[in-house]
């Protein structure tokens, strides 16, 4: 598994980089014929990190219920964020994966609740097949974020 967390790694340094080379205003545009912002989408990734590796596992999440809420699946900004707020989810991109790298080397996740994403259809049936469907989530993501910055 030493291969896709360090992917995960490298992914999370793009969104920091992202976020700290975009002007708030820009983070918080939805262009024309978009649903959501830049924003948006990285507190998303944080946030579907937390759920589909902890939440799944029985154990708690490293970030607020209030972001939970905010960014979920199923969510789309409800209005301009606050820097605050950006300053947050940017201190929680590295910080957040790094507890799951050790917590899943230390073997922290033993218990996992089955469940089938949307996205694809798989059903995530352990914390590696979980590991494995966050990295292509936050590729697929990184991918929206590049876009969205040409159309910001």
């Amino acid at each position: 598994m030493a291969f896709p967390l360090e992917i995960l790694q490298k992914t999370r340094k793009s969104f920091k980089k992202i976020i700290e080379n975009t002007s708030l205003e820009s983070l918080n545009k939805i262009p024309e014929g978009h649903r959501n912002n830049i924003i948006w989408n990285i507190g998303h990734i944080l946030v579907t990190e937390q759920l589909l590796a902890y939440k799944l596992s029985g154990l708690p999440t490293m970030v607020s219920d209030i972001l939970i809420d905010k960014y979920r699946k199923g969510t789309t900004p409800e209005g301009p964020v606050t820097q605050d707020e950006v300053d947050e989810i940017n201190g929680l991109l590295e910080v957040s994966l790094e507890k799951t790298i050790e917590n899943y080397k230390k073997g922290v996740f033993k218990n996992f609740n089955e469940y089938t994403v949307s996205t694809t259809g798989n059903t995530l049936t352990d914390i590696d097949e979980s590991l494995q469907f966050i990295l292509f989530h936050e590729g697929m993501h990184l991918g929206i974020v590049m876009s969205l910055l040409k159309a910001v």
